[in-house]
């Protein structure tokens, strides 16, 4: 949800600044509304430029309060070639210094850049966008995060009359794409009505000057094109696909120039800053503390008893036989008479 609001928010940044036209040499500010399916938006910014550098400074706020903010300059270091920095705040207060060069030539701007994060997060950037004729542009570009995930990205977009028709493809590291399409209509000076019924309402004040367009491609002097960096969105793979329809919102400023448009000389060109998209990193995930469930109770029986089998002593019992008298057997009674036995007289018996 929050990714979304940002990409709205960056959205209405982006019209805002691209919808004004800035002079060569002095300064600009403005303010814009976009009336967006998630809520209402409102921006403004500011900008001036001296001696080759401009610097600019401008915030939205969304549809709960929150305000994201961004600043920082552009540096002219030679005839189509350029150098910015500066520094985006989200709603929550986290910041990403970004930075990145810009090389035009033929037709053709190149870009690479880099994003760092106050949460430690960073990012690199690098991309293109080509003129291929008249109102007809096609840009390509990747974003690599820290942990290497990289996400590519590619659109065209056709502008004829008062109508632009984008479309676009963005490939995430694991393979998966999002495919996007859309329209923009400029329906009034300041107001663009979006292919999905979004109404965008510009208001401001400029300067008189030459006049070149913030954050649009359009065909400046002696240099074809003009293009601000695709804005990119730090954040995790799967949020990265986010930005395409940041990457899109300015389209509608790409409508062809005012009649009275009068190319200025190739020296006395000063780039006008490019938009930055507001980086809101994530809040730090909250650690939620899952307490373990009570250890279940497990009830073990005790082994039942070994039953011990304990074989009785055996006791040995004597029992004497009972004295059993045995008569002799009878016998004839026969008279012995007296005798001598040795030394012994032994007198008559019976026997």
């Amino acid at each position: 949800m929050k990714l979304r609001y940002l990409a709205a928010a960056s959205a209405a940044m982006l019209i805002a600044i691209s919808t004004i036209s800035t002079p060569a040499f002095a300064g600009w500010s403005g303010h814009g509304t976009a009336y967006t399916p998630h809520g209402t938006y409102n921006g403004a910014h500011y900008g001036s430029c001296t001696g080759g550098s401009c610097m600019h400074a401008g915030g939205v706020e969304n549809p709960y309060g929150g305000i994201a903010t961004n600043t920082g300059t552009v540096n002219r270091t030679a005839p189509g070639q350029f150098s910015n920095s500066g520094t985006a705040t989200g709603p929550n207060g986290r910041q990403v210094q970004h930075s990145g060069d810009t090389s035009c030539a033929g037709g053709t701007c190149d870009h690479t850049g880099a994003l760092n994060g106050s949460d430690g997060h960073s990012a690199t950037t690098s991309g293109s966008v080509t003129r291929n004729a008249p109102g007809q542009y096609s840009s390509s570009g990747t974003v690599t995060g820290a942990n290497g995930n990289t996400t590519s990205h590619t659109a065209s977009t056709d502008c004829a009359g008062s109508t632009c028709n984008r479309s676009g493809t963005v490939t995430g590291s694991d393979g998966g794409t999002v495919n996007h399409s859309g329209s923009a209509t400029r329906v009034a000076p300041g107001v663009v009505t979006t292919g999905g019924g979004t109404t965008v309402v510009h208001g401001g004040t400029v300067t008189t000057g030459t006049v070149t367009t913030v954050g649009a491609t359009v065909a400046v002097g002696s240099v074809p094109v003009v293009v601000a960096p695709p804005p990119v969105v730090v954040a995790p793979a799967p949020v990265v696909v986010a930005p395409v329809p940041v990457v899109a919102a300015p389209a509608p400023v790409v409508v062809a120039p005012p009649p009275a448009y009068v190319p200025p000389p190739p020296v006395a060109y000063v780039p006008p800053p490019a938009p930055k998209t507001v980086y809101v990193a994530p809040p730090a995930p909250k650690v939620v503390y899952v307490a373990p469930p009570p250890p279940k109770v497990v009830y073990v029986a005790p082994p039942p008893p070994h039953v011990v089998f304990i074989a009785p002593q055996a006791h040995t019992l004597y029992v004497a036989p009972r004295p059993v008298y045995v008569a002799p057997a009878p016998h004839p009674a026969v008279l012995v008479p007296g005798h001598w036995v040795g030394r012994f007289w032994v007198p008559a018996h019976w026997a």
